[in-house]
């Protein structure tokens, strides 16, 4: 694993981060973050993850014998704990022994840590940085794990069921969180009344599976989380913040890749804005505090997505999706098209502000993210 050594303020400078907040837009490559822009912010606008000062070109092969085209769970792996491993691993190395974390680092240097995520708060990206297993599926151990280690003071995002008493397993996870000093909460009022302070962890479970729903079959789906993604990241930091050594988040919007494998162009773009929303949220907060390593970064691209122009006359043709108006625009349109409903294997950018940022210029493997967390904490990443 690489040691790279603390870096930067707001813009590229000295000191170290007190916080780190990494935020994954899942799926998301160049085409992804272009599209967003034109949606969100113009043909000539800007998005708020692409104002960030730092620039990046990260490679996401994992170790897969087959292939190079990376999983969310070797991805998510590579970022946390800076080992390569098979796809469908989380926590664990290519030859399935258990990998330190970066979230799991910072817990252990007195940080508070959390995971947000518009998909089931088990799943593959979340479980990469709070759990070890050597099957990415194994939803119900991973939130077991997750509070054996106790590691982990937010959690929010879907997948309820899996923390339900069921056939065979008996236990109520929920009960379990209770008992273990969690706030439990399963709606947008009850995440809303509940206050920053207290001392209690916070486990905020808001739907049965993902918060969104897509189809890759049909191409059908829908994106309208219970709670929107800007309101769990602004809680999450709101809890996380009270601790005086500083936080851990991840923020994850899956709905992205989720959206990608179906082809469904329009409810991706809506997964894209609430991403930018949510950095926006997390922006605000590193330029008060000025003691935050902010990073945004795809683990992946989905679909092969390309940006092209109406067909003549308006309108798509093909296997096109849209049109989709450009914003701030009277006349403007675009289309996306897919050309796979898979992963590919392309470089994603990363875009990132505070100190450490200066670590992530340039073009390298997605390993060195988490160097770049772990020395801008002043953590030893061999350790």
């Amino acid at each position: 694993m690489l040691a790279i050594p603390a870096g930067c303020g707001i813009l590229p400078g000295s000191g170290e981060a007190r916080n780190v907040i990494l935020i994954v837009g899942d799926g998301m490559g160049a085409a992804q973050r272009d599209a967003i822009q034109l949606a969100e912010a113009g043909a000539h606008g800007t998005l708020t993850m692409d104002a960030l000062p730092v620039q990046g070109r990260v490679g996401t092969n994992s170790a897969e014998r087959v292939s190079p085209v990376t999983d969310s769970a070797a991805a998510a792996t590579a970022m946390a704990s800076g080992a390569k491993t098979h796809n469908g691993r989380a926590g664990v190395d290519a030859v399935g022994n258990p990998v330190p974390t970066v979230l799991e680092r910072a817990a252990a240097a007195g940080k508070a840590t959390g995971i947000v995520t518009t998909s089931q708060v088990t799943d593959a990206t979340p479980a990469a940085f709070a759990a070890h297993v050597e099957d990415r599926g194994l939803h119900r151990e991973i939130a077991r794990q997750y509070l054996r280690g106790g590691e982990l003071d937010v959690i929010l995002g879907g997948g309820r069921r899996f923390w339900k008493a069921a056939e065979g397993e008996p236990d109520d996870l929920t009960e379990r969180a209770r008992e273990r000093g969690y706030a439990y909460v399963d709606g947008r009022a009850g995440l809303e009344n509940r206050g920053a302070g207290g001392g209690s962890r916070l486990l905020g479970l808001f739907a049965e599976e993902a918060m969104y729903e897509a189809d890759s079959e049909s191409g059908g789906g829908s994106y309208a989380p219970s709670v929107p993604l800007p309101e769990m990241t602004r809680k999450a930091i709101s809890v996380l913040s009270q601790d005086r050594q500083g936080f851990f988040l991840l923020v994850e919007e899956e709905a992205i890749d989720a959206m990608g494998h179906a082809r469904n162009a329009g409810e991706m773009l809506r997964a894209g804005k609430a991403l930018d929303r949510s950095v926006r949220v997390a922006r605000d907060f590193a330029e008060e505090e000025g003691d935050t390593l902010l990073i945004v970064v795809g683990d992946h691209e989905t679909c092969g997505l390309s940006v092209e122009a109406p067909a003549e006359g308006g309108g798509a043709e093909g296997g096109d999706d849209g049109p989709f108006e450009v914003a701030g625009s009277a006349d403007q349109e675009f289309v996306l098209d897919c050309s796979t409903s898979d992963h590919t294997a392309v470089d994603v950018p990363l875009t990132a502000m505070g100190p450490g940022a200066d670590q992530l210029e340039g073009a390298y493997e997605n390993t060195r993210i988490h160097g770049a967390m772990m020395g801008a904490m002043g953590l030893d990443a061999a350790g």
